[in-house]
């Protein structure tokens, strides 16, 4: 079989200027980046197509190592939509740089529904992610500075919230003290990885360059000595970071393998952000295009969740219908087959794994939305594995569909196409369920969506976490925009509850809440459950290994 590289090379892209023109944006209106990438200007979103369009949300089960290909369903769904005669473009997140060179590899989709040119997709891409890199550790060397400038005149942090990013998975940078020797104010900080910056939240959740000037201006970095909060409007820096963001507020275009468009921008991970592309992205495509597809990070307890809570209901989004990834392997894992057996018929272990889909399916259809069911076909696949996920989504009244575009593109997902399509017009939209009232309480916010989307028994802060929630009420207690925040929570994504070896649908479980932390920028509650780590580490061994050039083309990113 060929790999994604070889499948790539094959295909013979399109100057950026004739995908743009597919759209009916002039070529003169984009900012090329190279021949087969653009940026494309905030100010062509068309708010009144955007009413129109309909916006399909792809997410899938619980991963696991034997993957899912959620990036490839949504690529291909795209690709099915177009066969069928529709105009349709896809949204999704960059890839990170960390994961590509550590356990994952590349993240462009696979086999004939990628995103090209998918080596520099994977890479640095037009530089967003060093954007947001440059822009965070920019504010955290100024805050550094203006603590070492101005300790003389009694100036001082009692807590400093901000620390610093790096795409790139390096444990060894979690905890680290800076200012030795005297070279500025010692203190604790240490890394997360560039997903998590806040930056990288409010890139994504933005809606135009003032917006994103404000939310950047509204970040708060520590509380000062007498118990104030202490914001980057107070650094004066708000439009040196802005100008440092503003390229990288545009979304991007690029093409997929049957040249039809994919906007591609911001990259927060679901499991320790938001896990969404940008707004702004979904917006453009749906300027443009009668569907657009866009997925959201991980398994649907996590991405899916957030897509509604957060991103729709500060934006007003609202998807047509959701459309949840499974595959046979996946399911054998969650029915506890072994990994090393998980190819192999196992009808058992197979019914056994739809404990963890039909949870999903539930999660979703308690959101308001129809929910389609996809598998994504592998060739070891039987008809009859396939019969029993079928039959269990007609049993619960959901839509079954098999999807192959890994091995044909768009002609392996035109069932998917038309049934999504059908499904859309039968049905009308109806308002989005939220997990939760925007105006109850931090713990209130975190405890429902525990316990309604991943199920949990109880919910438990440690005193860290009670510490912080303490902390927020003394400090913020009367700000009104706050108490609307919605919560983020960081969790495992391989587990509904936070304990990663969990699979399936585990029942009678704690969740327990490590960390509460305000991300005022972004507009979010972000709490820590479980052991969940926002700098991730190098697996033992890091997909970097095979990463290379030979005669003069990369090789080992997918």
């Amino acid at each position: 079989m060929k790999t994604d590289i070889q499948i790539a090379r094959e295909c013979e892209l399109k100057p950026i200027g004739d995908i743009a023109a597919q759209l009916g944006i002039a070529p003169e209106d984009i900012e090329p980046y190279g021949r087969y990438m653009a940026k494309v200007p905030v100010s062509l979103i068309d708010e009144e197509k955007v009413k129109q369009s309909r916006l399909i949300l792809v997410t899938a089960i619980s991963p696991t190592k034997a993957g899912i290909g959620k990036t490839t369903v949504s690529i291909g769904l795209t690709l099915g939509l177009n066969k069928i005669g529709k105009k349709a473009a896809v949204a999704l997140r960059e890839p990170s740089l960390g994961p590509c060179f550590g356990i994952k590899g590349g993240a462009a989709g696979g086999g004939y529904a990628q995103v090209l040119p998918m080596e520099k997709i994977n890479l640095h891409f037009t530089g967003d992610f060093h954007a947001v890199t440059s822009a965070h550790n920019t504010i955290s060397a100024l805050l550094d500075n203006y603590i070492y400038q101005h300790r003389k005149d009694g100036f001082s942090l009692r807590e400093i919230y901000w620390k610093r990013v790096l795409d790139v998975n390096d444990r060894a940078l979690r905890n680290v003290v800076t200012g030795l020797r005297g070279d500025g104010v010692v203190s604790e900080t240490g890394f997360d990885i560039t997903p998590a910056s806040e930056l990288m939240a409010i890139l994504c959740l933005a809606t135009s360059e003032e917006d994103l000037q404000r939310r950047i201006e509204n970040i708060v970095l520590g509380i000062t000595a007498d118990g104030k909060p202490f914001r980057v409007s107070d650094l004066g820096v708000a439009g040196a970071i802005t100008v440092l963001l503003r390229d990288a507020l545009s979304p991007n275009l690029v093409q997929t393998t049957e040249h039809t468009p994919a906007f591609i921008h911001g990259g927060p991970f679901a499991n320790i952000a938001h896990g969404c592309s940008s707004v702004l992205a979904t917006r453009m495509a749906m300027s443009y295009c009668d569907y657009v597809v866009t997925e959201a990070g991980f398994g649907a307890d996590l991405g899916a969740e957030k897509f509604f809570d957060i991103k729709c209901r500060k934006t007003g989004l609202q998807p047509r219908l959701v459309v949840i990834v499974a595959t046979t392997q996946g399911l054998k894992m969650h029915g506890g087959v072994d990994p090393d057996h998980i190819k192999e018929p196992n009808a058992e272990g197979l019914k056994e794994g739809l404990k963890n889909l039909n949870r999903h399916i539930n999660n979703m259809q308690g959101f308001g939305q129809p929910v389609i069911v996809t598998l994504n076909r592998f060739d070891f696949d039987s008809a009859e594995e396939i019969d029993i996920v079928r039959k269990n989504c007609e049993d619960l009244g959901v839509g079954f569909a098999v999807n192959e575009a890994f091995l044909k593109g768009g002609e392996g997902a035109v069932e998917l196409a038309q049934q999504v399509v059908d499904t859309i017009d039968r049905i009308q939209p109806l308002p989005i369920h939220f997990t939760y009232p925007e105006n109850d309480s931090i713990e209130g916010k975190i405890e429902k969506v525990c316990k309604r989307i991943y199920g949990a028994a109880a919910v438990e802060f440690t005193k860290t976490g009670k510490k912080r929630l303490e902390a927020i009420r003394e400090i913020f207690g009367d700000d009104k925009d706050i108490a609307r925040y919605p919560v983020c929570i960081a969790k495992t994504q391989f587990s509904f509850s936070a304990d990663s070896t969990r699979y399936g649908s585990p029942e009678g479980f704690t969740i327990r809440i490590r960390d509460v932390i305000l991300n005022c920028g972004s507009e979010m509650i972000v709490a820590i459950a479980g052991d969940m780590l926002r700098m991730p580490g190098l697996p033992k061994s890091p997909q970097a290994e095979r990463i290379t050039i030979e005669n003069g083309e990369i090789e080992g990113l997918s």
